[in-house]
């Protein structure tokens, strides 16, 4: 399959241009696509703003996505360009925790479980003309709405500590925000927070210097929750 122009490479997959509305998606470290592609259709097909799925191509491979091409920047550069301040960030976020957390699980026969992103964060969310899309849906999985919000929390607050944060800038005040936005959903208990740092510690694509940093993230998180 025609790759196209390279867009960039994420810990996982790298992207490519493939024309103005489609690009591909290809992993390097997974057999398969099938349950991303699976999720994706599912909670699109309740409304949830995530990438169109395109039609694999002649000779694609199993590992490979085509996905609707979104053109906006990620909260995460609206935020360090200060197109969005840290209270309307965690608004957006919060609320796209919400409403996926109210769609039904697709597979699990437990009610109370939901579909869980598990990276919903300020890189995985591009905001196009049309509104916020949720991008990269390869750690999805089911199970209770507290894991992802500590999922969430976690993640900004191990960023936040991360040599890659640009200088200057500070997480803390979306993490409070955030975490503040989310009380009145359940937040994260400290069950919850505890599960999301097991998971993060057991992810193989995390360096070891983010991985020795996640006691100081979960105490950041602690620290930051009303």
């Amino acid at each position: 399959m025609h790759t196209g122009r390279l867009l960039g490479s994420e810990r996982t997959a790298d992207v490519y241009a493939l024309d103005g509305s489609w690009v591909l998606r290809r992993y390097r470290d997974r057999t398969a696509s099938t349950e991303e592609l699976a999720v994706m259709a599912y909670v699109g097909a309740f409304g949830f703003p995530v990438p169109r799925i395109g039609p694999p191509g002649e000779g694609a491979r199993p590992t490979d996505l085509v996905l609707q091409r979104l053109t906006g920047p990620t909260l995460a550069e609206a935020l360090l360009a200060g197109r969005l301040g840290a209270a309307e960030a965690a608004t957006l976020l919060a609320r796209l925790l919400r409403e996926l957390h109210a769609i039904p699980p697709r597979v699990s026969a437990d009610p109370e479980d939901c579909v869980l992103h598990l990276g919903l964060h300020p890189e995985n969310v591009v905001l196009t003309e049309a509104g916020a899309v949720v991008v990269d849906w390869s750690t999805a999985a089911e199970g209770p709405p507290g894991l992802d919000r500590a999922m969430s929390a976690l993640t900004l607050a191990r960023t936040g500590l991360g040599p890659a944060l640009p200088a200057g800038a500070d997480v803390r005040p979306l993490l409070k925000a955030l975490l503040a936005e989310l009380a009145g959903d359940g937040g994260a208990s400290p069950a919850d927070l505890a599960l999301a740092r097991s998971r993060q510690e057991a992810d193989p694509h995390l360096t070891e210097e983010e991985r020795s940093g996640l006691d100081r993230a979960v105490e950041l998180v602690v620290g930051c929750t009303p």
